[in-house]
């Protein structure tokens, strides 16, 4: 066991305690992979991120993350959470954006405005419409009727995603998850707020609440969610669903109050924001 530096920050906000937490262990190199897993499964977060020399000549460095109980190709929360603490910790990029290299590959990381961190949305794994099966899953798990949902698709970047339209804010967070009926789905729940357009980007308000239930790990409900977020943009505005820039509000039933902005530029999709440093120091593994 050495000392390696560590962090932990809140991303997707800017209010300490609101986001989701990230736990980062910034010298990971010489850690076998059944000791990433333990420390992640201690630490007992959504995920845990451990940082890399990378093995690509792009990237500027490489991470790894870990849920409590698995290791992920991609995450959203865990990326920016991962640049902010190696930016902090001296990390130089090589460009004018930073590249960080994962299971997916390799995904640009820029400075954004108001002091925010956006990445760009990977290309999705698997798209499409829910077959009936899944859909029937989906409802059963719910407990609502196929009727309520508006609109669904496969949005999995890497974690699994699949996805639900409701017609309202208010019954997305009455919802109620049956999370064993749900297994193995990683489900995604987005609904409109009221009027989706660019007064909650000036204001700060929120055009969606979106909701990600997952069914296979001890933390069933993510607080917030840039993988998901990151998917559903994708969906969302190519189905005309969205506007190219529009602001998600999520956490709100684990009281929390989180923010992802979303922003279509070209062909790129770019999922952004805040990141709050809480805990800095070392940690022996």
């Amino acid at each position: 066991m050495s000392l390696r530096r560590f962090a932990q920050v809140d991303v997707f906000t800017a209010v300490p305690l609101k986001g989701n937490p990230l736990a980062v262990v910034v010298d990971a190199e010489g850690l076998r992979d059944a000791e990433m897993q333990a420390f992640a499964r201690w630490t007992n977060l959504s995920e845990t991120t451990f940082l890399l020399p990378p093995t690509r000549p792009e990237a500027d460095y490489r991470v790894r993350i870990f849920t409590t109980a698995r290791e992920l190709p991609f995450a959203g929360h865990p990326t920016l959470g991962s640049c902010h603490a190696w930016l902090a910790a001296g990390g130089q990029p090589k460009g004018a954006d930073v590249v960080q290299e994962c299971g997916v590959g390799l995904v640009t990381v820029r400075r954004a405005a108001e002091g925010r961190l956006a990445f760009a949305a990977p290309p999705l794994l698997r798209t499409g419409p829910l077959d009936d099966a899944t859909l029937g899953q989906v409802c059963l798990a719910l407990g609502i009727g196929r009727d309520e949902v508006l609109a669904h698709q496969w949005v999995d970047n890497g974690p699994g995603w699949c996805a639900v339209m409701l017609g309202s804010r208010e019954r997305l967070l009455a919802l109620k998850p049956d999370f064993k009926a749900l297994a193995p789905l990683e489900l995604g729940v987005v609904a409109p707020v009221q009027k989706v357009g660019v007064v909650a980007q000036q204001s700060g308000a929120a055009d969606f609440e979106v909701r990600a239930l997952l069914s296979l790990e001890a933390v069933p409900e993510d607080p917030v969610t840039g993988s998901l977020n990151a998917g559903l943009a994708q969906w969302l505005i190519g189905a005309g669903l969205a506007p190219e820039r529009y602001v998600v509000s999520q956490g709100t039933v684990l009281g929390r109050d989180g923010r992802v902005f979303v922003e279509k530029q070209g062909d790129t999709i770019w999922v952004g924001g805040q990141v709050t440093p809480l805990v800095q120091g070392q940690v022996r593994l």
